[in-house]
């Protein structure tokens, strides 16, 4: 992605890159503030507290506390569209793609605190409800690279259709792995989703379900 801001690289500038380790930084507090105390009870100034920034700081990354997690809910839905981006070449299926990149490891701090995350998400509609626009966003990407490796219209039915299954797909793994009882007892993270994934066969490359 040579084209992007960062030089031939593709890496974003320090800016950028400061902006992104700020804003996960204030999402893994919030988190950790949400898990300890409920979401009621806490305020967007204690979460700007514990994450280093200003109250007026976090408002202008966020538009309420309960986004404040949005970039640990989509931290592996960026590095997947980001990966697949300029896969257009590529004649696996999305599904097929996506599974070559599955190498998460259930130790990560990272995707420990997602998995608290999806678990507080079941009863906090707020944050439930960052979730699911996550995914409806990323709907959006799957079906513009879908798209690309096919060479039909992001908006036909038929690769919609197929971009909402593969977003399902993943959705779902990864609640099932997050909600289970022992996270550590079951299949790993990366299982469960590859599980999923193999579920839906071969949508996403040629059109047609595998």
């Amino acid at each position: 992605m040579a084209g992007r801001a960062g030089g031939a690289t593709g890496r974003p500038p320090l800016t950028e890159r400061r902006r992104a380790e700020t804003r996960m930084e204030i999402a893994e507090e919030a988190v950790r503030l949400f898990a300890a105390k409920g979401v009621a009870a806490v305020t967007a100034e204690d979460i700007a507290v514990a994450s280093g920034v200003s109250t007026r700081t976090l408002w202008r990354y966020f538009r309420s506390k309960e986004e404040c997690v949005r970039p640990l809910l989509t931290t592996g839905l960026d590095l997947l569209t980001d990966r697949l981006r300029d896969s257009s070449g590529d004649h696996r299926s999305l599904a097929e793609a996506i599974l070559s990149l599955q190498q998460d490891d259930d130790a990560t701090p990272r995707l420990r605190a997602l998995g608290d995350l999806l678990r507080l998400c079941r009863d906090e509609p707020g944050l439930r409800a960052v979730w699911l626009e996550a995914h409806y966003d990323a709907e959006a990407a799957f079906a513009a690279m879908i798209a690309a490796r096919t060479g039909r219209p992001a908006g036909d039915l038929a690769v919609r259709v197929e971009a909402g299954v593969l977003n399902t797909a993943l959705r779902v793994g990864v609640e099932d792995w997050a909600l289970r009882p022992d996270r550590s007892a079951g299949p790993s993270f990366a299982e469960t989703v590859t599980r999923a994934l193999r579920m839906i066969g071969g949508m996403g490359g040629d059109g047609r379900a595998g």
